[in-house]
């Protein structure tokens, strides 16, 4: 597994972009493609962990989703046991945007100010049309969705171009944990401006 190329990030985003069935999902997988955060990052990422003013994101924290004794799956929150192990990452122009919008659609659907509470942590960014945080296998499953049908389309469209077409390979929330931190801060500064929506 290897992550996408720029060309298949802004291929994937565009086609979300421009989708009235998966549109919703473009803040969230934005700010991922932007970030490069793990999936935990991503979906325990706080309002209050985002700097407009200063453009940057604090990671400080970790959700995790996973099953317990008792047999019943259940989020939890993880701490880095030092202080070396937060970071601060750049706030991408598209990013921005991209939580701005995010904000702006929770607070007309009403679940900007949802109640969800995960060990003591609130206000998080990413919620469910419920007002739930999402877990993991939720956006792989629409990532999967929203790849088989991009590659059906542009398959198509390629033919009709007589062209080769421009496919997106699998991929899942994952990916960019093989990345050591200094290649993500290089790829952040590689991808202002070139996440794309058209």
């Amino acid at each position: 597994r290897h992550a996408l190329t720029e060309e298949q990030q802004s291929a994937f985003i565009n086609f979300v972009a421009n989708s009235d069935t998966y549109s919703h999902w473009l803040p969230l997988f934005t700010t991922f493609l932007g970030t490069g955060c793990r999936v935990g990052e991503l979906i325990g990422l706080r309002w209050k962990d985002c700097d407009f003013d200063n453009d940057v994101i604090s990671i400080n924290h970790n959700m995790i989703y996973r099953q317990q004794e008792d047999g019943k799956c259940e989020f939890h929150i993880t701490t880095p046991k030092t202080e070396s192990g937060k970071r601060t990452i750049p706030m991408l122009a598209e990013v921005k945007k991209a939580l701005l919008t995010e904000r702006k659609n929770q607070v007309a659907q009403g679940t900007f100010f949802n109640n969800t509470v995960v060990d003591g942590y609130k206000g998080f960014v990413f919620v469910n049309r419920f007002g739930y945080i999402h877990n993991p296998m939720t956006i792989n499953r629409a990532i999967v969705r929203i790849y088989k049908a991009y590659n059906e389309q542009e398959t198509k469209q390629a033919k009709k171009e007589n062209r080769e077409p421009i496919l997106i390979p699998h991929f899942s929330v994952n990916i960019y944990a093989e990345a050591t931190e200094k290649k993500k801060q290089e790829s952040f500064k590689n991808l202002e401006g070139k996440i794309k929506i058209c």
